[in-house]
């Protein structure tokens, strides 16, 4: 049997993977090193090679994309089609075996599957139905619990409550929310998992067919699994079955919705006699690149261990630009964009990566500026996002109480027990009297139609927006905004959202207050006559939601989160906002296991870079709502000097990266060019500790500095007295 064509197209690690004998084994693939290449060659080597029949092997991965990309890509190796082959999602392989044991899984025949939003709706209803408090059991928080018991395979009879009376009640929630999927033929995602796990612990004889047919199991990207998916896959392969799993742990960054690294760890402890491949052949990034990013990596401490190398070039040096500001640092990577477009380069090859969703409107308004169309890909631009939607809804009612449109957006967000019925009565007035819905509310009030409790919750309504009115009348348009988010409860709304998601949501409104503070009517003068600040500001952020997003298929620069980077590549990448307590997060750097993680997520943007890859960070920013003055990351000063080429913004001068790779601090500054200064620059204090040179005056023995320290504020400091080192 000729199997070249399996063999040819793979390197010396990849073909011993591909050709392993039969048994347990796990394929370290490293960034860019072929991993899907591997999975597929394997499956092709099982059948040409192996004799095993298609429908002997199943293999699961992550999303609809990985698994579709994986079947089409086995039919064109092998010229034959891949519909007996089980290749599917966790998600899409537990639903055919619930449609193929639904009475088993004690379901009816035609069940359905709630999306998020509608598991989100009956979780409401259930809270609603036991007539508890939202605000003390909010529904997004109760779903997100929900579905993290199901990944950890619990029930609500397998959770202690330890006594504690507010965890007894989620779990009594939890337990009717089973109760009513039950009765309605319902299952959520998490559910698929859960259900298709106890088939097989309710019936042995079952579990044992599916043993002996799927004698091969391939996983891809093994390092996301969840406790209650590698519970599944170890009951599948049993005592004989062969597991080839594929994964990274140094790419392991879903830690917070449920993915377990110790997963990628355990595996040869779970399965003896395990076969370890790495695949270290790097065949995206250069020489450069791959080595900064296995220095970064080599600080975490819990890794299986790999090397990436690459047969081509060095390439060029990582660029580290040291902005005065995050506007500064937009401003520096539109440039850098438009550099590269005049060079021949697509805007397509360029990506813009940040930690957190907020971080886009700066950079969003640079390219908009410089007229150069981008996408957020995977994700909303900034003023489309429901949160600012919400937050802009709010001011624009304020502004303008004939806003039929954002009065609907609002009036029961958050919840404040204004029901549909009760929605469709003021619409009714309003279409039936001529008037707008601000007006018909009026009315409603006046002719007291509706029953006592709408009457009152919409009466509660119509004195939050008056009361907004009033008190903002003397605020600025940042404070305006800052204070409509507060007290029309939209923060605290969203703050009882758990996760990743729910803290993005706050860092946005908190951006959006940024976004007020720094806005300037008078640069939007032509486009925007006789308005005032608010009503500038509304149009400025509608413009912007409008049409400067590219479409998918045009040639366009990339915004995403690091997250949402994890599979891609692009020629040229930077990495916004390299800072501490933003990359690594403030809510991570100090616990050391999420700290590891934050780690693996730089990783992962780094080595999303083929060709150029910049790292930026800004003296000063502002987060959540207030200038910080920052510390470039740790994560830069952990990548080798030789390797960084430092990017000096004109007319100001970057602290020096050296002192900051554990050099230590230089001896006293020469007073020379004035004060021997420059503005941004970071000094040490021996009472003051560690500041920012914000300005300076005189020159020689009487020179004087103003330094923003860390601690105790703005000093201005006397340069024959101050002993000031470098840092």
């Amino acid at each position: 049997m000729d199997v070249s064509r399996v063999l040819d197209p793979l390197n010396d690690a990849q073909r011993q993977a591909v050709c392993a004998p039969a048994g347990h084994i796990q394929v370290l693939a490293g960034a860019g090193s072929g991993k899907t290449r591997v999975l597929v060659h394997r499956i092709a080597w099982l059948l040409q090679a192996e004799g095993v029949s298609p429908y002997g092997i199943l293999a699961v991965t992550f999303t609809n994309k990985a698994a579709g990309e994986m079947r089409s890509r086995i039919e064109e190796l092998l010229g034959i089609p891949a519909s007996g082959l089980w290749v599917g999602t966790f998600h899409g392989i537990a639903h055919r075996l619930l449609r193929a044991h639904w009475k088993e899984a004690n379901l009816p025949q035609g069940f359905q599957i709630l999306d998020s939003e509608d598991q989100l709706r009956s979780v409401r209803r259930v809270i609603r139905e036991m007539g508890l408090d939202e605000n003390h059991y909010p529904p997004k928080e109760t779903q997100w619990y929900i579905n993290g018991r199901k990944d950890e395979g619990q029930r609500p009879d397998h959770i202690d409550c330890n006594n504690d009376p507010h965890l007894r009640q989620k779990i009594e929630i939890y337990r009717a929310y089973e109760a009513m999927c039950q009765r309605n033929g319902v299952v959520d995602f998490a559910e698929l998992l859960l259900r298709a796990h106890e088939l097989w612990l309710n019936y042995p004889q079952m579990l044992q067919h599916y043993q002996q047919r799927f004698h091969h199991i391939l996983v891809d990207e093994f390092q996301d699994t969840n406790t209650i998916q590698y519970a599944w896959l170890r009951m599948l392969a049993g005592d004989k079955g062969c597991m080839f799993a594929v994964g990274d742990d140094d790419q392991s960054i879903y830690g917070w919705r449920g993915a377990r690294v110790e997963n990628i760890h355990q595996f040869s402890k779970d399965y003896a006699n395990t076969s370890i491949f790495r695949l270290e052949q790097n065949y995206r990034s250069t020489g450069n690149i791959l080595k900064a990013a296995n220095s970064l990596i080599e600080n975490n401490t819990e890794r299986m261990g790999k090397n990436l190398w690459t047969e081509d070039g060095e390439g060029e040096k990582i660029r580290v630009y040291g902005a005065y500001n995050d506007l500064d640092e937009a401003n520096y990577i539109a440039e850098q964009i438009l550099s590269w477009i005049e060079d021949a380069g697509l805007r397509s090859e360029c990506a813009l990566l940040y930690r957190s969703n907020a971080q886009s409107r700066v950079l969003e308004e640079a390219l908009i500026k410089n007229s150069i169309p981008y996408r957020v890909y995977g994700g909303l631009r900034f003023f489309e996002r429901q949160e600012i939607k919400d937050a802009l809804a709010y001011l624009r009612l304020m502004n303008n109480d004939q806003d039929d449109a954002a009065l609907e957006r609002i009036i029961n967000t958050p919840t404040r027990g204004i029901g549909n019925r009760t929605v469709e009565a003021v619409r009714e007035m309003s279409r039936s009297g001529g008037m707008s819905m601000w007006q018909a509310l009026w009315r409603l009030q006046e002719e007291k139609t509706l029953p006592a409790r709408a009457l009152g919750a919409l009466s509660n309504f119509i004195d939050i927006i008056e009361e907004l009115k009033v008190s903002t009348q003397e605020l600025g348009l940042g404070e305006t905004i800052e204070h409509v988010i507060h007290h029309s409860r939209l923060r605290s709304h969203y703050e009882k959202e758990k996760g990743e998601k729910g803290r993005a949501r706050i860092e946005n409104l908190e951006e959006l207050v940024n976004a007020g503070r720094s806005y300037s009517v008078e640069d939007f003068d032509d486009e925007l006559p006789e308005m005032d600040e608010l009503s500038a500001f509304l149009s400025h952020a509608s413009l912007e939601a409008g049409d400067n997003q590219a479409d998918e298929w045009d040639d366009c620069v990339q915004l995403m989160t690091l997250h949402t980077a994890k599979g891609l590549e692009f020629k040229q990448v930077f990495l916004c906002g390299v800072e501490e307590d933003l990359f690594p997060h403030r809510l991570s750097a100090d616990d050391p296991v999420r700290l590891e993680e934050e780690r693996r997520l730089c990783y992962v943007g780094m080595t999303r870079a083929m060709q150029r890859l910049t790292l930026c960070y800004a003296e000063k920013r502002r987060l959540y709502g207030d200038d910080k003055y920052t510390r470039p990351s740790r994560f830069i000063k952990e990548l080798p000097a030789e390797l960084i080429e430092e990017v000096r913004m004109q007319g100001y001068v970057a602290p020096a990266m050296s002192a900051s790779r554990g050099s230590g601090y230089k001896s006293n500054i020469k007073e020379e060019n004035e004060t021997g200064l420059n503005l941004g620059q970071r000094v040490m204090h021996q009472k003051f500790g560690e500041g920012i040179v914000m300005n300076y005056e005189g020159q020689g023995r009487h020179a004087r500095v103003q330094v923003n320290f860390e601690g105790v504020g703005s000093k201005w400091l006397v340069m024959e007295y101050a002993n000031l080192m470098l840092c």
